[in-house]
């Protein structure tokens, strides 16, 4: 049980798998006498508020500026109204997708998403918490397993749904906003944090790749604008003399399991794992698109690269890690082709210049960065792994408070301070998502 909350005096039986015991005053009611489905299309093209249903929420969408792909033009979109749900409920065997979110003002999405309608005399935001507790615990998933990749408005209006009187709904609603309030400043605390111990990384990285470790040696003009000043006995080459580069290898996500004889690298590392591999070596990859563009990573042995990724393929001669470090300085990002999502363009990047030293400094630079950043990488970690402590008591108290579990009626809620309200958690941007169906899947068909 969470600290402080206590269970219900009095439960029974709901007989539906995921809400199991409910307290005994709540009443158990299908979506169909909740909510009205309808679909109203923006045929005459003249509402031009494009939203998305994102990891994030739904988010406003640029459509001059739009992430993800988009439609030849709006009026195959659908018209939502505020304080609608959305679900995007296609796609099911990805388990790391966005599924529900709740509409913060007029505007239109996908044609392939399910829009309901509140009817009167509830708490919208009572019910966004019980199905986004579907979403994070996976129910919807599992309800579209097997031959079934697709949940429809039928499906979830005849979903058994926990409901409290509507005072009740209020006082959830007023709790777990309040709780996801506490831990979003937590987790954006954490996040300060592993930005200024990266910039602190970044800055030993720089140095030692640019300047190398003798702060007496002489220097040369390097020739190129970003870098200045070299060591006078190192070279200045162009990339593509060091290694060759290619894309990834498509994969579908039902070909990714959490567990498996090959990881599956993508742009921001280790998506899964699968049977079947791509690669066998010493590999430097970068990421290939979106926010992920310009990623790098190190990959050895036997693994699959996913499209998400470029891999370098290092000439010998060459130490790896300091090959990677030197791809890091670079920021490949900027070398990006801006399109509805950026990607990289290798022949661009091939033909970049950059400071290339000896072979054994080399190794011995790369010996230091590890040297001098390991605690700081251990830092980074520590606190990305209470970040997913935090995500995972978010997850269990939003269960065990929707499904009646424990009992919030009378429970003191914590104050925050002027000025300390975040924005919700979701709307947080987070890389991962980026790669993992981030932004809005367009489509101009039904479900």
């Amino acid at each position: 049980m969470i600290a402080n909350l206590k269970p219900y005096p009095a439960v029974k039986d709901s007989g539906v798998p995921w809400l199991g015991r409910i307290p005994k005053g709540w009443d158990l009611r299908r979506g169909k006498f909740l909510f009205r489905y309808k679909k109203e299309l923006n045929s005459s093209g003249s509402n031009t508020n494009v939203l998305s249903l994102t990891l994030r929420g739904v988010v406003n969408n640029d459509p001059n500026n739009p992430e993800g792909l988009v439609p030849k033009d709006y009026a195959s979109y659908q018209q939502f109204r505020k304080d609608d749900l959305v679900f995007k409920l296609i796609d099911l065997e990805n388990i790391r997708t966005s599924r529900v979110g709740l509409v913060h003002e007029d505007g239109i999405m996908s044609p392939a998403y399910v829009r309901l309608s509140l009817l009167p005399g509830s708490n919208v935001r009572y019910f966004y918490y019980q199905f986004f507790d579907l979403y994070l615990r996976g129910v919807f998933n599992q309800l579209g397993a097997g031959v079934r990749a697709t949940l429809g408005p039928s499906d979830l209006l005849d979903l058994n749904i926990a409901v409290p009187g509507r005072d009740e709904q209020a006082k959830i609603v007023q709790y777990l906003d309040a709780q996801e309030r506490r831990i979003n400043l937590l987790i954006r605390a954490k996040r300060k944090l592993i930005e200024l111990l990266n910039e602190q990384k970044q800055s030993i990285i720089h140095r030692a790749m640019t300047r190398g470790l003798d702060p007496n040696v002489r220097l040369k003009p390097s020739g190129v604008e970003w870098l200045g000043d070299v060591p006078e006995n190192w070279e200045i080459r162009r990339l593509k003399t060091l290694c060759s580069m290619r894309s990834g290898d498509g994969i579908t996500s039902m070909s990714i399991e959490p567990a498996g004889d090959y990881p599956v690298y993508g742009g921001n590392g280790v998506r899964g794992y699968t049977s079947n591999y791509t690669h066998d070596g010493d590999f430097a990859l970068i990421g290939r698109q979106g926010a992920l563009c310009g990623n790098v990573h190190i990959a050895h042995g036997r693994f699959w690269a996913s499209e998400h990724a470029v891999v370098a393929s290092l000439r010998p001669g060459h130490v790896l890690d300091w090959f990677g470090a030197i791809l890091v300085v670079m920021n490949l990002n900027q070398y990006s082709i801006a399109a509805a999502q950026p990607g990289l363009a290798v022949e661009r990047v091939l033909n970049l210049w950059l400071p290339v030293p000896p072979g054994q400094e080399q190794a011995l630079i790369a010996k230091h960065i590890e040297h001098e950043t390991i605690n700081i990488t251990k830092a980074v970690d520590r606190a990305q792994r209470e970040i997913s402590l935090l995500r995972e008591y978010r997850t269990r108290l939003i269960a065990d408070v929707v499904t009646g579990k424990l009992d919030v009626r009378g429970v003191e809620l914590p104050s925050l301070d002027k000025g300390e309200a975040v924005e919700d958690l979701d709307t947080v941007e987070d890389t991962e998502a980026k790669e993992m169906n981030d932004t809005e899947e367009i489509t101009n068909g039904d479900e």
